[in-house]
């Protein structure tokens, strides 16, 4: 077996699995622990300029001044994450970004949404590897609570995801949808 040399974080963004023994496995135990440490700071404050300075810092992005974070927020590594303008993020969502998550702008995200853009295989030999899948939240979304987003999906503009529900396939422009797992209910006219 051949041992990959290329940056793990590389890897990532290519869509490649990471096995459980990568030799620079601990380099994203690193950077989540780093992450860990400016989201402490970050989940204790009550000023918002302070809080989008703090995740500008976590995701390396200017976070615009018309975006609103309620903490807490959870992140495990939020250099892939991009966050658009005038986002609105509630009370207690996590973003799992190592696969990469984009938010486009005038996104509602309302409390206890979970971005997971990362997964692990099917077959239990292979189980204990990392797998990812961008996700991408298109303009205008709406999010409704407990919704969870799994890796690899895009969802279209002005979108309404239902409360509860569970997306693991893309979700067309303008429509509603909800259950688990996510289907179309309606399409917005």
């Amino acid at each position: 077996m051949s041992i990959k040399t290329t940056d793990i974080f590389e890897r990532l963004k290519n869509g490649e699995a990471i096995p459980s023994g990568d030799p620079q496995a601990y380099r994203l135990r690193e950077a989540s622990y780093a992450t860990i440490e400016l989201l402490a700071k970050m989940n204790n404050s009550a000023n918002p300029e302070e809080i989008r300075n703090l995740l500008g810092q976590i995701t390396g992005m200017e976070i615009d001044g018309n975006t609103t974070v309620f903490p807490p927020l959870y992140i495990n590594y939020g250099k892939d994450t991009k966050i658009g303008k005038n986002v609105f993020i509630n009370f207690d969502c996590t973003f799992l970004g190592l696969g990469g998550i984009t938010i486009e702008d005038n996104v509602l995200i309302a409390p206890k949404v979970s971005l997971l853009s990362e997964g692990h295989p099917v077959t239990p030999e292979n189980r204990g590897a990392l797998t990812v899948g961008r996700i991408h939240i298109k303009k205008n979304v709406w999010i409704g609570a407990n919704v969870t987003i799994l890796p690899g999906v895009t969802v279209g503009e002005n979108a309404i995801i239902a409360a509860g529900a569970v997306v693991s396939k893309d979700v067309p422009d303008n429509t509603v949808v909800g259950g688990i797992p996510a289907k179309l209910i309606k399409t917005i006219v």
